[in-house]
């Protein structure tokens, strides 16, 4: 009986290790821009995953968790983040944190100028993306890495003196994306770069978002930034989760629908999240990273809103 037991008991065990280990792992590694700093996005479902500080975050990370939740996706979420940080810092001081186990997928960007000390120059995001996509192949050589390029920022654009001052909002997220996609044709454990920048151009060319928070926020349009004109509203870290989302599964935003449950949750009404995973589904879209053949859910969220 106690043997029956036993073996009874080291069965379900093994039927637990093998659900954890089916899971896919995906790391995000970032800064404020991913923890989602100046907005409730910052600690939103902070409990569905593994902030490897112990900081309560939740961020971009948590809203991919919601968006795989909704779409059937078995996503074990993880991330490292430190504000104001590029990935120079967490290459040299959080290598012991990160490679505690090998991971499918990772997401990560840089500081969002591409270099806090000479604004526009992509060689130290280059070396330390082929530094960390070659310590990470080492844990796992089949991982995938992905490399967010982020958006222009308004006080990098409309203030005076500024790295981009004078240009058209547009230029600094372009210019951001061209850097990493230097540092992605350097790295082959790269698997391709998403275009949070350039979806958000996208939202404001349709009309979605307003391009200038400083002459106020026209009717019927959304903010992007939070109030310092630099870091996202929850507006645009839905957009950036949308676009990580799309181009890491490789599934159509819209197929979330306009009932999705984290824009309920978030305060964005059915028309603004149609608008914004429309957005998100143009770029990638025009880069053939998802295909137009909107997933059906398993469950239609419309039905019950959120858990």
């Amino acid at each position: 009986m106690k043997l029956t037991t036993a073996l009874s008991a080291s069965f379900l065990l093994s039927l637990a290790s093998a659900q954890v280990l089916a899971d896919t792992s995906i790391l995000f590694i970032g800064n404020s821009f991913t923890y989602g700093w100046g907005s409730s996005t910052r600690h939103y479902r902070a409990d569905t995953v593994t902030d490897l500080n112990h900081e309560g975050i939740g961020g971009v990370p948590a809203l991919f968790k919601s968006f795989a939740d909704q779409a059937g996706l078995d996503y074990d979420v993880y991330l490292q983040t430190r504000g104001g940080a590029g990935l120079d810092f967490h290459l040299a001081e959080k290598l012991g944190v990160m490679g505690r186990r090998p991971w499918d997928q990772v997401v990560m960007h840089g500081f969002s100028t591409l270099d806090a000390n000479n604004p526009g120059n992509p060689a130290v995001l280059i070396d330390t993306v082929g530094q960390m996509s070659e310590f990470f192949h080492g844990l796992n050589p089949d991982v995938e890495v992905y490399l967010t390029a982020t958006w222009s920022r308004a006080d990098m654009v409309y203030l005076d003196d500024r790295p981009w001052t004078g240009q058209p909002i547009y230029q600094m997220a372009r210019d951001v994306r061209a850097g990493y996609d230097e540092a992605a044709a350097a790295a082959p454990a790269v698997k391709s770069v998403n275009a949070v920048g350039e979806a958000w151009n996208r939202a404001m060319e349709n009309g979605i978002a307003d391009p200038n928070p400083y002459d106020g926020i026209d009717v019927d349009k959304v903010d992007l930034w939070s109030y310092d004109h630099y870091h996202a509203s929850n507006y645009g870290y839905y957009l950036e989760a949308l676009v990580v989302f799309g181009n890491v599964t490789g599934l159509d935003p819209r197929s979330l629908g306009e009932n999705e449950c984290s824009g309920y949750e978030l305060g964005m009404s059915r028309e603004q999240v149609s608008a914004l995973q429309q957005a998100a589904y143009e770029q990638l879209a025009s880069e053939s990273r998802v295909t137009e053949a909107p997933l059906k859910l398993p469950q239609r969220v419309a039905s019950q809103r959120c858990n």
